[in-house]
């Protein structure tokens, strides 16, 4: 668990941090000379339930604001510290003002130099601290009145503070690249660059390769330590120190981030949605200047409200923040606003969209979009998401959520969504996928009626009349799933239907017009092209011929050497397989089941399977098949077949 210190300065807090872990965490000489924090310090305490705690002691100092930002960047829990003597202060409440902005639920207060107060006094304070946390994320917090001269009550905080720490909840979660937040950068002769800090997400093993974050050089993890131990990997929630190689000290500092390879996109603009204190003076308007205090760092920003056209005190909104130099960032992460002189904070909020673009473009359609980011988990964001006919950038999503790809996948199956090409990649959900289809064939159908000397309808202008929302390369990748079913042929910026054929003559189309009713009516029962011929009463080769070009569009299948169906009908002898596969025991089915299903005899069922486990449906598995793939992506959706009355 990290816990970190909060309160004005010359409240005790280093010296109680230093009665709680027997360290001095003022380790500068400036900060021994003047008896005050400067820097922010550290310290472990191992409680008797062997639980580590580490500690971050802030500065409590109004110049050093910056500094106790850095420190309480990714902490589990904040120990409110507040002098018996002077009461609530100045930098006591712009402390407990950023912890609430930052979201943290989890703390104790300690009512510090009880030794110099009678009863009386410690009521008076214990009720000023519940009257300061009263309306924030801190308000179920105990008060604990300790000193650190008498030893009274610090008995009772490490046992606090060892409980809070058996309730601490794992950060780590699964699913997730390495991040890890810089708060110190330093060099060691024989060692080279080592950097602390906080691991926000992700785990990472000793030799792995990383970047350095916006600077983007490239690092290899030479040696972790965690407190005086030197361990082989570090996870989500754990202070520790890393030593890297491949870059020099000078070039890797307090706010810079350590990052796995997927998560280095450097940023300058920001969406996110913020709340100004009531203390906050005037408005913020597109040309007020801030400092953004993110993770460990600081940056020049301007804001701009997207959602209202300023900003008044105690209000919230949506905003789009402009930094002067690219930071890193992403969805869900907390920070601060201070003003333009860094003398008082101005309010906080949360990273909705880390790569955002200019807030002019669209502003109704980025309003809904922020709105679906501000959901509650990624399922549910991306969920609302997917609403957005232009399809969801998944690559964006991915970083902007941070989930390794497994996860990511996970998240898609969960709600079924289709994803449209490979760079980049476009998310829309599974259903439209199969609407579109449909439009898709639809138009095709229209236009070659309307147009039937034409070789097909061009791509563009079928895109402006099935799915104008989606960008054109999510169009053609869409374009391109629809071919690989043989619904559809594209060739030369043009799209068909696979039975439209410009160079078909008149008598093709008549011979078709006779053999489609038969392929119709014998189902299952793929006839022979013989057999064609002589119900159809032409010249078997004219048909052998038809069949053959035919099923190069996709319109006709073989089945065994000389069958054939219609991709209709073996879409429907492809649903039934998978209802077979779906209502068995072990998901696994026979010849004899599959005959039985679809009325046909034994060797007819055989060379059906055979064609399924060629089109790549089912598979064999010793004397039995499985599914191997849904079928309808395929070959189309359809109904399992119904056994013939006549069979």
């Amino acid at each position: 668990m990290i816990v970190a210190t909060a309160g004005h300065i010359d409240h005790g807090k280093t010296r109680l941090v230093g009665a709680l872990t027997g360290i001095d965490t003022d380790r500068l000489p400036e900060e021994k000379a003047r008896g005050i924090s400067i820097d922010l310090g550290f310290a472990y305490w191992t409680s008797a339930q062997g639980a580590l705690i580490g500690f971050v002691d802030v500065p409590g100092h109004e110049r050093f604001v910056r500094n106790m930002l850095a420190g309480v960047c990714g902490i589990d829990f904040a120990m409110l510290i507040v002098a018996a003597d002077d009461g609530v202060m100045p930098q006591t409440i712009e402390h407990v003002q950023i912890l609430d902005l930052l979201g943290i639920r989890r703390g104790v207060a300690v009512m510090t130099k009880v030794d110099r107060v009678d009863a009386g006094r410690r009521e008076e304070v214990r009720a000023q601290i519940a009257q300061l946390v009263a309306t924030t994320t801190l308000r179920d917090i105990d008060t604990i009145e300790a000193s650190a001269v008498t030893g009274e009550g610090v008995d009772r905080l490490k046992a606090a503070l060892s409980a809070a720490a058996g309730t601490t909840q794992n950060r780590g979660m699964s699913g997730q690249h390495f991040r890890f937040a810089v708060d110190r950068a330093f060099s060691i002769e024989g060692s080279g660059t080592v950097v602390t800090g906080t691991v926000f997400s992700g785990e990472c093993e000793v030799g792995a390769r990383l970047r350095v974050s916006p600077g983007g050089e490239a690092v290899r993890v030479r040696a972790l330590r965690l407190h005086r131990s030197e361990i082989e990997a570090v996870h989500a929630g754990q202070r520790c120190a890393m030593n890297l190689t491949g870059v020099a000290v000078a070039d890797v500092a307090r706010g810079d981030w350590i990052v796995a390879e997927a998560l280095h996109h450097p940023t300058q603009r920001v969406d996110a949605q913020i709340v100004l204190l009531p203390s906050a003076s005037g408005a913020l308007t597109p040309h007020t200047q801030v400092h953004l205090h993110l993770g460990a760092g600081e940056s020049l920003a301007r804001i701009v409200p997207i959602d209202v056209k300023a900003l008044a005190p105690g209000a919230r909104a949506l905003v789009q923040i402009v930094v002067e130099k690219p930071i890193v960032a992403l969805h869900g992460d907390r920070f601060i606003l201070r003003d333009s002189a860094a003398s008082r904070t101005l309010g906080g909020g949360t990273v909705l969209d880390p790569f955002a673009a200019g807030t002019r473009r669209h502003k109704s359609k980025r309003v809904a979009s922020l709105a679906a980011l501000a959901a509650a988990s990624t399922h549910d964001a991306l969920a609302a998401l997917l609403q957005d006919p232009s399809g969801v950038d998944l690559d964006h999503f991915e970083v902007m959520f941070n989930l390794v790809p497994d996860a990511a996948k996970s998240l898609y199956g969960a709600l079924d969504t289709s994803v449209l090409g490979s760079a980049p990649r476009t998310g829309i959900p599974r259903a439209r996928h199969a609407s579109l289809t449909g439009d898709l064939e639809a138009r095709l159908r229209d236009f070659h009626a309307r147009e039937p000397a034409a070789p097909g309808m061009a791509v563009k202008a079928l895109r402006s009349a099935v799915a104008p929302e989606l960008a054109m390369p999510a169009f053609e990748a869409f374009l391109h799933d629809v071919a690989a079913t043989k619904r559809i042929v594209v060739k030369g910026g043009m799209a068909r239907l696979p039975e439209h054929d410009v160079a078909a003559n008149p008598a093709d189309r008549a011979l078709w017009e006779r053999l489609l009713p038969l392929l119709l009516a014998a189902g299952a029962a793929a006839p022979r092209a013989q057999e064609l011929a002589r119900d159809a009463g032409v010249d078997e080769r004219s048909v052998r011929d038809l069949l053959f070009r035919r099923r190069a569009g996709g319109i006709v299948y073989r089945v065994g050497t000389d069958r054939f169906c219609l991709r209709t009908t073996l879409a429907a002898l492809a649903a039934t397989a998978q209802s077979l596969a779906r209502t068995s025991p072990n998901g696994t089915f026979t010849a004899a089941d599959f005959r039985d299903a679809i009325g046909v005899g034994r060797m007819l069922a055989i060379e059906i399977l055979e064609c399924l486990d060629g089109v790549g449906v089912t598979l064999r598995v010793g004397d039995a098949r499985r599914l191997h793939r849904d079928p309808a992506p395929l070959l189309g959706a359809s109904l399992p077949f119904a056994r013939r009355r006549d069979q």
